[in-house]
């Protein structure tokens, strides 16, 4: 556990105070400890959005990373980098991320267990092997793991930034007219349906898809698209919203698939960030997946 003391200099909230303050944190994170109890000013509690006033004592505590309760399972991965400080993963088709309710063996949060060992992040007050961002079960291709808080942090606040370079290809329905194209519209929670997304102005945030044709056929297109942002199932969300969903999609797909296609056909082809550490911008590329490849000479 570690006690820290500041003294306000400035009139500001605390959350901004202190994430400026303490190397290695994030203003979430601040939040967290403060909901939690572990922020005081002038010993007593406080919200996220308290301002400061010149002269208060700040008391902040951390407490130790509390062990991730989840089983590590010695499952092959398929390590594109790594060094010291992260990893970057070609994650399967159907593999969950993360471990949830119903669905806690099998995961690449399991892999990562056995394959990290003692080298993980311990973001947010739990040790964590660092899922920096999420791809979708139904969705392959290349995901960013920290291995320290630094890097994790480091990372983070690129996503934040939309520095990131993120590609991905995918095989959508329909003919696009258009060589290229940006799809700006906010998406949030579907209103009825929780477990889907949908464009939306309440309790949403903003979301920016460009695409480019990389092949037309008669019924389907063959896409890249580059995320400018990174909301939940933003491709498949706003393909959909233009009348070009993803094949395989049975979320925001078409009823009736002429395709007897086992998942979306979308895959993050690139990622590109600049190293929290060494401050050098590296960028990865995958093959196109096998399946794609499959479909494309069974359906020219």
């Amino acid at each position: 556990m570690e006690a820290k003391t500041f003294i306000a200099d400035e009139n500001t909230r605390i959350d901004k105070f202190l994430s400026d303050k303490v190397e290695g944190t994030t203003r979430s994170h601040i939040q967290k400890l403060i909901e939690d109890g572990n922020i005081l000013v002038d010993g007593k509690t406080v919200k996220p959005n308290y301002k400061l006033k010149i002269n208060q004592e700040i008391s902040l505590t951390v407490p130790e990373a509390k062990p991730l309760e989840i089983t590590a399972e010695d499952i092959k991965l398929d390590v594109v980098y790594e060094d010291e400080h992260l990893l970057i993963v070609n994650k399967p088709q159907n593999m969950v991320v993360h471990p949830a309710a119903g669905n806690m063996e099998g995961t690449l949060v399991n892999a990562l267990m056995h394959h990290c060992g003692d080298s993980l992040s311990g973001i947010n007050g739990v040790i964590r092997p660092g899922i920096v961002h999420r791809i979708d079960k139904d969705t392959s291709g290349l995901l960013l793991v920290a291995k320290d808080d630094i890097s994790h942090i480091g990372l983070a606040e690129q996503i934040k930034e939309h520095s990131l370079t993120r590609k991905y290809i995918a095989i959508v329905h329909g003919n696009i007219k258009e060589d290229s194209g940006k799809v700006d519209a906010p998406i949030g929670r579907h209103p009825t349906n929780r477990k889907k997304m949908c464009i939306t102005d309440k309790n949403s945030k903003n979301a920016v898809t460009h695409f480019r044709v990389l092949e037309r056929f008669m019924e389907y297109t063959f896409v890249e698209c580059r995320l400018e942002t990174g909301r939940t199932h933003q491709i498949r969300v706003h393909m959909a919203s233009i009348g070009h969903p993803v094949l395989g999609d049975k979320t925001y797909g078409v009823k009736k698939e002429k395709y007897n296609l086992k998942g979306q056909l979308l895959h993050a082809k690139v990622i590109g960030f600049i190293h929290p550490v060494t401050k050098e911008y590296m960028e990865f590329e995958t093959e196109v997946p096998e399946r794609f490849l499959k479909f494309l000479k069974q359906n020219k």
